[in-house]
Parts: structure tokens; sequence; C-alpha cells
């Protein structure tokens, strides 16, 4: 497992390592020790989720503001931009996003901790996600920052393919009207 940080420290790639020949390949798609051990990181995973999109699906960006979910992400169909946004007001990184692009293909996943709002772009004509999360799925304290407040300028490859939003983010609000973390 290759573990390679990105401009915000906290937010991780991580590569696994692939056995790959003519019948296909086998990879650890997680392991708790080597993950520890490499990241140096210590969670328990309580939740799996799969999200299957549509070409344009646009999901977030979201995050709970009570019972925050850490999140580590995998694409097993298809290909997304995947981004985090640091919503922690005392971060030197406050407001700023990354993006990757992850695939089926390059098999990369993405450790985003709690503390962060999450968003996902299916560019594929369909994307399969898996993602673990560190805390349960709370409704109550779910939150929804739009996805193109020009106050976050994020970069979405958006080339030819059109935005499909659910009702919620349709709804979701800029950084400046929602609730953050200290």
């Amino acid at each position: 497992m290759n573990v390679i940080p990105t401009e915000i420290p906290e937010i991780l790639l991580i590569e696994p390592q692939v056995f790959g020949d003519e019948r296909g390949f086998f990879m650890e798609s997680f392991n708790q020790r080597n993950f520890s051990e490499k990241t140096g990181i210590n969670l328990e995973f309580v939740q799996d989720n799969y999200a299957h999109s549509y070409q344009g699906v646009l999901r977030g960006l979201h995050y709970q503001i009570q019972q925050p979910q850490g999140r580590l992400l995998k694409v097993v169909v298809g290909e997304i931009f995947d981004v985090a946004v640091d919503i922690r007001k005392s971060s030197p990184y406050f407001g700023k996003w990354v993006g990757y692009f992850l695939s089926a293909e390059n098999k990369r996943q993405i450790w985003i901790p709690p503390g962060f709002a999450h968003g996902l772009l299916a560019v594929s004509e369909t994307a399969d996600v898996l993602y673990k999360a560190t805390d349960y799925y709370a409704p109550e304290y779910k939150r929804s920052i739009l996805w193109n407040d020009p106050d976050l300028g994020i970069s979405w490859p958006l080339d030819g393919i059109e935005v499909k939003l659910s009702k919620k983010d349709e709804a979701g609000k800029t950084l400046k009207d929602v609730d953050l973390f200290e």
C-alpha cells in the first residue's frame, strides 16, 4: 500500500498493492493494521456504503455537523472526480479543496477525515463507489454546501457533462451560510 499526501495534509490518496496476471487481479482493498501503520491513523469503520451514479450526477458537498464521518472511498466501476473541502474554521486550510480522479482502473482510494465536506461527480457513463464511514449516518445532522459556491471555486471537470443534482443538493448553502467545525 502506498500513501500519497495531498495539498491538505489530512487528506490522503491510497494506492493498494495490486497483483495482476492474465486471469485478472487481486488486491487487499482494506487492511486495518496496514492502514494504521502506513498512515498513523487508528480508527474504526462502522458503516459501508455503496453509491451507483450515472454520468453527470454530482453528490455533495456533504457532511454531518454532529457525528462527523471520516470516509475511505474507492471506485469499483467507472470514474469519478472526488472533492474534499476543509470546513474547520481553525485550520490553515479552511475553505481550500482538493480534487482527484478515482476510477476502477487506477484503483486509488481517498481518505477524508471528519471536518471536511465531500462531493463527487460521476464522469464515466456509470460509476459505482464504495466507501467506509467512521460514524453512522445521522440525517438530522446532515448539511450540504453548494457544489458551485463561488467562494470555493471548485474546478469540476464538466466538459460536455450536464450536472444532475438531488433536491437537497440544489438547496445547499454557501460556505458563508453553513454550520462549520471549529
